[in-house]
């Protein structure tokens, strides 16, 4: 990482704020890059401020790979006023940007109301942030609040909630077996089909759910006779 000694005014830096902002897809690629090569503390609010509201995936990927090169105390502080944002993609880009930086003093800023956000991708930025950023020993909490999305959404909102219960590995065991009991059906599946994931990572999702589906259907007993 290149250090920071001091905030930059010269003309090339003022030329590549302008270009985070240009009408070229690849000139906003190539403004992020420079800036993550050579961070400025100048450019840290013009990098957050395009994450809001960049619309290529490439760009942003681009412009959070820009912000973890600058030290945390610089960017966390910053990221977490922006999960207050009322822009959707502000959240959800913060969000993504805190996972890839690590920083676990922002476990804080991961509240409940993000994790049960009504746009389902700040949802999901949340699910991953939080399995980054836990604390040892709280991860049994965080797999409970989790469970409360379990049935929601379309295949890759359930699929990222899986992957993130499959990341908290042996602490999320008990709260799968509850929610693997519930009287929804659709919590049913989607949970039995994470629990098919934590015991194989390598299993296929939808045939998880597949089999995890046929199992409710059929009810009590189905998957201790399968196993005959």
């Amino acid at each position: 990482m290149v250090p920071i000694n001091a905030t930059y005014r010269n003309p090339q830096n003022t030329r590549l704020l302008g270009a985070l902002a240009a009408r070229d897809s690849s000139t906003r690629l190539k403004a992020a890059l420079a800036a993550g090569t050579q961070p400025a503390p100048e450019y840290i609010d013009a990098l957050i401020e395009r994450c809001a509201v960049e619309p290529d995936f490439f760009v942003r990927d681009m412009l959070t790979w820009a912000l973890t090169r600058f030290p945390a105390q610089l960017t966390v502080p910053k990221l977490r006023a922006e999960l207050r944002s009322e822009r959707g993609q502000a959240r959800s880009q913060a969000l993504h940007t805190l996972s890839k930086i690590g920083d676990r003093d922002a476990w804080p800023a991961i509240t409940r109301s993000l994790l049960c956000d009504a746009d389902e991708e700040v949802a999901r930025s949340a699910w991953r942030a939080a399995v980054v950023l836990v604390p040892d020993g709280e991860e049994h909490v965080l797999a409970t609040e989790l469970a409360t999305q379990f049935g929601r959404g379309d295949r890759e909102v359930r699929l990222s909630l899986s992957r993130a219960f499959v990341s908290l590995g042996e602490a999320a065991e008990t709260v799968l077996e509850a929610a693997a009991a519930n009287n929804d059906p659709e919590v049913r599946a989607h949970a039995s089909a994470t629990q098919r994931l934590l015991r194989d990572p390598d299993a296929g999702f939808d045939l998880a759910v597949d089999e995890a589906k046929r199992v409710v259907a059929l009810g009590p007993g189905a998957e201790e006779a399968n196993a005959c």
